[in-house]
């Protein structure tokens, strides 16, 4: 019996982008796994990094590439991989290294209003990754379907922690209601993004 949930868990569980792209039958041998794994933790940290700093202005309030980064991550990335790599990124932020959103840095940016935010990033990315393990993001339904459970976990946790701060009613508003048009549009952006990468790795595979 538990032979049998176990292969049953087996079966569920597929490759999430990087393992197809890094560690499939068509990859070289050049690099090893361990390797290539510190260095896409790296890539990863830094375009969150990056992405942190940068603000688009959209109705109602600028957006930036912040959360988007985070959930690709996780379902690009997968569970392990990519809560490594959240995780890489809040110990550069704690370090003093200036990688968070505005300008808070260290220890001070995890403790204060947003931190439940910095704390959803890496929850939400792990999330991301189990749901990329049992076969979501290579569809435009799945993506959409995940990115709104990723961003639901991301708002739960920092709109809670928020609200210690400022009460419930402002928690909603200032931390969430605002943000939502910006979080449709990072919706459509990974719709787009992932079923075309899963397409073109399949072509590759062939």
């Amino acid at each position: 019996m538990q032979k049998s949930v176990s292969s049953t868990a087996a079966v569920m569980r597929h490759h999430v982008l990087t393992d197809a792209i890094l560690f499939g039958p068509f990859a070289g041998k050049a690099i090893s796994e361990p390797v290539a794994k510190a260095f896409l933790i790296v890539v990863g940290s830094l375009l969150l990094a990056v992405s942190a700093q940068i603000k688009i202005p959209f109705y109602p309030v600028p957006v930036t590439g912040q959360t988007l980064v985070v959930l690709l991550i996780g379902m690009t990335y997968g569970p392990r991989l990519g809560g490594a790599t959240i995780a890489a990124y809040l110990l550069q932020g704690a370090m003093g290294l200036p990688v968070f959103a505005g300008a808070t840095v260290g220890m001070a940016a995890l403790v204060g209003p947003t931190g439940g935010y910095l704390a959803g990033f890496l929850v939400a990315a792990v999330v991301m990754g189990f749901l990329a393990e049992r076969g979501m993001g290579r569809s435009v339904i799945s993506t959409v379907i995940a990115m709104v459970i990723g961003n639901a976990v991301i708002y739960a946790m920092g709109v809670s922690w928020l609200t210690s701060f400022i009460g419930m009613e402002k928690a909603l508003m200032l931390g969430m209601a605002k943000f939502l048009y910006g979080d449709a549009l990072k919706l459509v952006i990974a719709a787009c993004l992932m079923p075309v990468a899963w397409r073109l790795v399949k072509s590759a595979q062939r």
